[in-house]
């Protein structure tokens, strides 16, 4: 059976912070620490060797059980960790708290757990924590129960009822959007661009949606802000720049007006940035864009962004959307030359921990780079490494996009005799999926014509062929979409004007936006 890496990985996942807590609180306890060689061995460890590890200890007792040790050191781990966030989150906080209500109810002393939920009932309120607060409630009623018996009856029990069903109401509130968020987000991560009037109906069902384009329908921060997220995402995927700008820059303000919740939700907040910078890009606003990468980058040292899992996000959102604006811009050079390295340093640093999809987004980007400055064969290399991901449901969109600019390489680079096979190969991969878009079945149609003109002015005429196909397909709002994920149009251009790809980028640029 292979070894369990579950504690290696952990071991590895902390920081240098939550590494010292752990080594202190260790050397409080008195007694053998086998638990602590263990970490140390592991912890210098860059890939988990369980045979290295029982041959250091070969002379000590306690590698005879192992996978209880390792268990053991596990759950110290967790143990510490939470020791170490229990003053750093409102739950761990609040938590806390209840313990400690609990306790002084068990001894009688109401008064002062009366003021102890007093005290967690304000934080929960701040916070947002309904769930929390429905407990806290629970006790009070047990307190005001308590007071009846003793013959007290100031406290009115009917009004911690109401407040009850306020809280369970608000928490209902809250419920039906996050299934709203998870649907659209769903939607956004599955194609990314309505392209069809099937995928438009299943937008329209959460646009329109009476918690949506009613007023006033959320009972609560936490709600207000999905709210304007959710109708932010179905702008987005509807390519309205002006209602998807309003509204993210809505959350972004709510979010930063009650830093409670931005503690709360993190990752929100660091979407919407992203989000706005997406907005500022496609309107050609070039200082507001990169104001909001450099506000993401920033991040990273701010207080409430220190996780792992938010540190990812405003790594890959940051570069991403800072490779995706060299893009637009034509600027190739610093592409290459600052954004690329960095991107391919922090997939290093960070060894696997970035998702699948944003890895997979980070390729296609810097392939898309490299076609721009006439490098085909880091093209190439890139595009491969997009197409290895065909994992279901994984950016289908992304994928299928891929596949075309995959031939558009292999054309530059002259793999003829491969490209008459690689395209009956795309147009059986998009047969299946489907979809029966317009633009990728006219691509395929007339990029095998590419193949077989050796002509020069007949090649010349397929090329303005070509693009005036493609110009009259874009026509079609569900269809337009197409030429965001590479400028195909740009592509012909280049090929039509001998000239290169940067300058035709750059002649584009015209902000929409002042």
């Amino acid at each position: 059976m292979k070894p369990s890496t579950e504690l290696f990985h952990l071991i590895k996942s902390l920081s240098k912070s939550e590494k010292r807590y752990f080594k202190l609180s260790s050397a409080l306890q008195s007694g053998d620490k086998n638990y602590l060689k263990l970490f140390e061995a592991i912890e210098l460890q860059d890939e988990y060797n369980e045979s290295a590890i029982k041959n250091k200890f070969k002379k000590e007792i306690f590698i005879q059980h192992l996978p209880s040790e390792k268990n053991h050191l596990y759950h110290l781990i967790l143990k510490s960790l939470r020791g170490f966030y229990a003053d750093k989150s409102a739950a761990a906080m609040l938590q806390e708290q209840l313990r400690n209500i609990e306790l002084l109810f068990n001894k009688a002393l109401y008064k002062e757990c009366s003021k102890l939920i007093r005290k967690a009932k304000k934080m929960a309120y701040d916070y947002e924590k309904y769930y929390f607060l429905l407990d806290l409630i629970d006790w009070e009623k047990i307190l005001v129960e308590e007071e009846y018996l003793r013959g007290n009856f100031d406290k009115d029990l009917n009004k911690l009822v109401d407040e009850e069903s306020d809280c369970l109401e608000k928490l209902r509130n809250l419920a039906e959007y996050q299934m709203l968020y998870s649907q659209i987000n769903y939607a956004f991560r599955k194609g990314g661009y309505t392209r069809s009037a099937e995928e438009q109906l299943i937008v329209d069902k959460i646009s329109n949606y009476h918690l949506i384009i009613g007023k006033n329908t959320a009972l609560s921060t936490k709600a207000a802000t999905a709210c304007y997220y959710i109708k932010g995402l179905c702008a987005t995927t509807e390519r309205n720049l002006e209602d998807s700008y309003t509204n993210f820059m809505k959350v972004i303000k709510i979010m930063e007006n009650n830093p409670m919740i931005m503690k709360e939700l993190p990752k929100r907040y660091v979407k919407a940035l992203n989000n706005l910078m997406f907005a500022y890009m496609n309107y050609q606003d070039w200082d507001n864009c990169f104001a909001m990468i450099d506000k993401l980058k920033g991040l990273e040292n701010e207080p409430g962004f220190e996780s792992m899992d938010i540190q990812l996000k405003l790594f890959t959102f940051s570069h991403n959307g800072e490779l995706l604006a060299c893009l637009s811009k034509g600027d190739f050079n610093k592409a290459k030359e600052q954004v690329i390295p960095s991107i391919l340093e922090g997939i290093d640093r960070y060894n696997g921990k970035i998702n699948n999809e944003e890895q997979m987004l980070f390729y296609y980007n810097i392939s898309r780079v490299y076609v721009g400055s006439g490098d085909f064969k880091s093209a190439l290399k890139y595009i491969n490494l997009v197409l290895n991901y065909s994992e279901s449901g994984l950016r289908e969109d992304v994928y299928a996009f891929a596949r075309l600019v995959n031939l558009i390489i292999h054309y530059e680079l002259g793999n003829y005799d491969l490209l008459d096979y690689t395209i009956k190969s795309t147009k059986r991969y998009v047969a299946k999926s489907q979809k029966n878009y317009k633009f990728e079945t006219v691509f395929l149609n007339d990029f095998k014509k590419l193949i077989k003109i050796k002509n020069t002015n007949e090649l010349q005429k397929l090329y303005v062929d070509f693009r005036n196909e493609l110009l009259e397909v874009l026509k079609d709002p569900y269809e337009k979409a197409a030429n965001e994920y590479f400028d195909f149009i740009a592509w012909l251009d280049c090929k039509i004007e001998n000239v290169a790809f940067e300058e035709i980028i750059k002649r584009k640029q015209q902000p929409k936006l002042n």
